[in-house]
């Protein structure tokens, strides 16, 4: 009779997000929600228990599917774009939340938290990442472009944004495993740091530059953002792909102050990071299972502290639609080496990066979140082009 009540509360619950019809199911009952015929199924084991989905929506159905305690019957993908366009509805107790969304900025922690995500092994990210390794969104120029081609046309394109000429120094924060600083190094013979706090990306990057025999050209260091003034360096460019996500709100202004720092008066900044219209906290089962510390940053916030620090902002492109379908490719690799995932780690650790990559892809396709490139100059810089001279990534 409780589980009854308890199946009840939670379908009520549920009832909220009925923009589309579907049905959630148990054993032995059935129950409707919205009208018209289900586009997809929700099958419950047990019912999640009213509590939970007040605390944190995103954490109580997150961790049901996880445990195998929720299943979608349909299109994965398609069941969470639907709840996700309805994401307003979600209920988040802030107070309660407040240890899980609000970490430690230390650099012992942020070191902990960015490692437990990059390091858990390039041979599982091998698996399915392009031959690239790039793991962050692409650019898909023309319809019939692969990932990897999509891949290379984007970091073609960020560099055709530096404006890099023969012989100019270029940092990269948060470099992956280094296939940006190996492209720029090969086409433009510029000389290249790049830093990153994963031990298993220094290595793959550190063995890259030995294979391609570009030992007098990069470097790989594995340094916190924070230690950059102490290098005694200064670069023609900077360069950061998909690091920012993992700064912290209150670091933001610590972030471009480094960046600047490190940079000459009239060098290019480039940033490429997941960002959003206003400011929030982020979502809990992301910050818990994914990426401990991730705090997303808004578009104004960015240009906002960029102008305190005498950057002049060149253009902002949004590609949003590029890093759904870059999800979406990564999301169908991923399933198709899904025995193997689970040979390394276990069907849990399956249903988790399944949910997180359909979940992300969601997320770009209704507009909840944004993938932005920001170029600016530090100071005035009279010298570049006064038109685009960037366009199309080049073949």
């Amino acid at each position: 009779m409780f589980a009854a009540l308890e199946e009840k509360e939670m379908v009520r619950f549920l009832c909220r997000f009925s923009d589309q019809p579907f049905l959630v199911r148990f054993r032995d009952r059935e129950y409707p929600v919205g009208d018209g015929k289900p586009t997809f199924i929700v099958n419950f084991k047990k019912a999640v228990p009213l509590s939970k989905l007040l605390t944190s929506t995103s954490l109580a159905l997150g961790e049901a599917y996880m445990e195998g305690n929720l299943d979608i019957e349909g299109n994965l993908y398609e069941a969470l774009d639907h709840f996700l366009g309805q994401m307003d509805r979600f209920s988040s107790d802030k107070k309660a939340l407040k240890r899980l969304v609000h970490t430690s900025l230390s650099k012992k922690n942020q070191e902990q938290e960015v490692t437990s995500h990059y390091d858990i092994g390039n041979d599982f990210y091998r698996l399915w990442l392009d031959e690239t390794m790039s793991y962050s969104c692409a650019y898909f120029e023309k319809e019939e472009d692969t990932l990897y081609q999509a891949q290379v046309n984007k970091v073609h394109y960020i560099l055709q944004k530096l404006y890099l000429k023969e012989g100019m120094t270029l940092l990269d924060i948060g470099c992956g495993w280094g296939f940006l600083l190996i492209e720029a190094a090969k086409k433009y013979k510029i000389h290249g740091t790049g830093i990153t706090l994963s031990r298993e990306q220094e290595e793959e990057f550190q063995r890259r530059i030995q294979e391609e025999g570009l030992q007098d050209y990069l470097e790989v260091k594995r340094m916190d953002y924070r230690d950059l003034p102490e290098l005694g360096k200064q670069f023609d460019r900077v360069v950061s792909v998909g690091m920012l996500e993992h700064v912290g709100r209150e670091n933001y202004p610590v972030f471009v102050e480094c960046a600047s720092q490190v940079l000459c008066g009239g060098g290019l900044l480039l940033l490429h990071f997941i960002s959003a219209r206003k400011e929030f906290s982020g979502d809990p089962w992301t910050k818990k299972y994914i990426f401990p510390g991730g705090m997303i940053p808004s578009l104004r916030e960015m240009i906002s502290f960029l102008a305190e620090k005498e950057f002049h902002v060149l253009d902002v492109e949004n590609l949003r639609l590029h890093y759904n379908r870059t999800l979406l490719c990564w999301e169908k690799n991923f399933r198709e080496q899904a025995d193997k995932v689970q040979e390394m780690f276990d069907e849990h650790f399956v249903r988790m990066w399944d949910l997180y990559l359909s979940s992300c892809a969601a997320t770009f396709h209704n507009g909840i979140i944004d993938l932005h490139q920001v170029l600016a100059t530090k100071g005035i810089n009279n010298d570049l082009p006064m038109v685009r001279w960037y366009g199309s990534p080049l073949r």
